[in-house]
């Protein structure tokens, strides 16, 4: 048996379906500003209210991200992360914590010079639940798609507002966890979309899959969240938290004490936005 085949993300998103209500998946990239210091900021999520965590893996040439990301990836690259060492994070994480899903997001470059089946082996070792490779397509599942579903991993496919009825048989095919639909067409931390958009592409994607549908891009307040979380079944936040990271940072750009606490009161702000959304609806 995989270590990743007990379902830790099947499992989280069944409990929050039980408790009638969406999660909050955060993104911060590993090794930014620095890598003890994304190692705190990481333990700390699960008790500051992120039900799943993204963890992005820094590449040199990351053409999904915006700026605020990009960044990040400088300066976890300047500190000397590397996937090697994103698994070890990984690896003590699962330590302290063997419930929250964690989900690593990056590019497919590195998973290739690391090789693709020392990765998958390390990867569930490690503890690592699911990938999420923005510069795959469907057309090019062997590459990795399908070695990671055969032995374990979760494989998280991206849906857009381009992502139209025919095309969206081949994003979910091989698609496993849950969808990770992107809210706006652009890179990331850009301004959302309407909700009333969100809503409408929500209902289209339940026709097609029964996965879980997670929204991202865009959403920055816990008013986003919560506006995200009335119709989907999870708001992913990422740009925000990167930017709280860099808004702590000190002149030289180094972490300080306010670093790791800035985002897990951001996070708290989040999760209670997004718990209280269906309340909100309920009353």
């Amino acid at each position: 048996m995989s270590a990743s085949s007990d379902g830790r993300i099947e499992r989280r998103f069944a409990r929050l379906k039980n408790e009638g209500r969406a999660g909050l998946i955060t993104f911060t990239m590993m090794g930014d500003p620095d890598i003890e210091t994304s190692f705190d900021i990481l333990k700390g999520l699960p008790a500051a209210g992120a039900d799943l965590i993204e963890i992005g893996s820094p590449f040199t040439d990351p053409m999904a991200d915006g700026p605020v990301i990009q960044v990040a990836g400088q300066r976890a690259l300047k500190a000397g992360i590397s996937l090697k060492k994103t698994l070890e994070l990984v690896r003590r994480f699962r330590a302290l914590d063997q419930d929250t899903p964690l989900v690593l997001m990056g590019y497919y470059n590195p998973i290739y010079v690391y090789g693709v089946p020392r990765f998958i082996k390390d990867a569930l070792e490690a503890g690592l639940d699911g990938l999420i490779v923005v510069d795959l397509p469907p057309e090019e599942d062997e590459e990795l798609c399908l070695p990671a579903i055969e032995a374990g991993l979760r494989f998280i496919r991206l849906a857009t507002p381009t992502t139209d009825d025919r095309r969206l048989p081949a994003v979910l095919a091989h698609t496993t966890g849950f969808v990770y639909y992107v809210s706006i067409t652009g890179i990331t931390g850009a301004k959302g979309a309407a909700v009333s958009a969100i809503s409408d592409a929500i209902a289209r994607l339940r026709r097609h899959t029964k996965l879980p549908l997670a929204v991202g891009f865009g959403i920055k307040t816990p008013e986003d969240a919560a506006s995200v979380a009335r119709s989907a079944d999870a708001a992913v936040v990422g740009s925000a938290l990167v930017s709280a990271i860099a808004g702590s940072l000190d002149g030289s750009g180094k972490a300080t004490v306010k670093t790791a606490p800035a985002v897990h009161d951001l996070v708290r702000r989040l999760a209670a936005g997004v718990r209280a959304a269906r309340k909100e609806v309920v009353r």
